[in-house]
């Protein structure tokens, strides 16, 4: 049996006297540019990620099994989390077959980081067949004016549900 998972995220930049924030984007740390606001840590990618996961596996959604209302996930590594929902879908009888992901941001450039992001997401999902893509938003709408991230995962799950 196969399934199919969408996911997507978005999160603005950091600004004013919350700043600086560390860059966080698939467990890679983007140094000389503003950090993503959120709970956790805000990594848009592994959020995105985590809830295609969750959806083709018909578990919840990010929001609902770790909420920012949750102390616990004050500041946490969104990678940690990414792990968690990867051991959720196993116990659940599914396994990764492929991830492809879309990373919409202006700034910064992400050509450079694109194969560190591969490598976290694959070593977390048990994969090594994920694509990471970057796209700028052009100077369209709120991403082509450098306000945030917006992430787009698609995930295929192969197995046999065991729920």
């Amino acid at each position: 049996m196969i399934r199919v998972g969408l996911g997507y995220d978005v999160h603005a930049f950091v600004v004013g006297r919350d700043a600086p924030r560390p860059l966080v984007l698939a467990g890679v740390t983007i140094g000389d540019h503003a950090g993503l606001a959120g709970h956790s840590d805000a990594d848009v990618v592994a959020h995105a990620v985590a809830d295609a996961l969750l959806g083709a596996a018909g578990l919840g959604d990010l929001g609902t099994l770790y909420p920012a209302e949750d102390d616990r996930w004050q500041d946490a590594d969104s990678m940690l989390i990414l792990r968690d929902v990867v051991a959720r879908i196993t116990a659940a009888g599914w396994s990764v077959g492929n991830v492809d992901v879309v990373v919409n941001a202006e700034q910064p450039k992400l050509n450079p980081h694109v194969g560190s992001m591969r490598a976290n997401l694959g070593a977390a999902l048990g994969t090594d067949a994920v694509s990471v893509k970057p796209k700028r938003g052009e100077g369209l709408d709120a991403v082509g004016r450098s306000e945030g991230v917006v992430v787009y995962a698609v995930v295929l799950l192969e197995g046999e549900s065991l729920r």
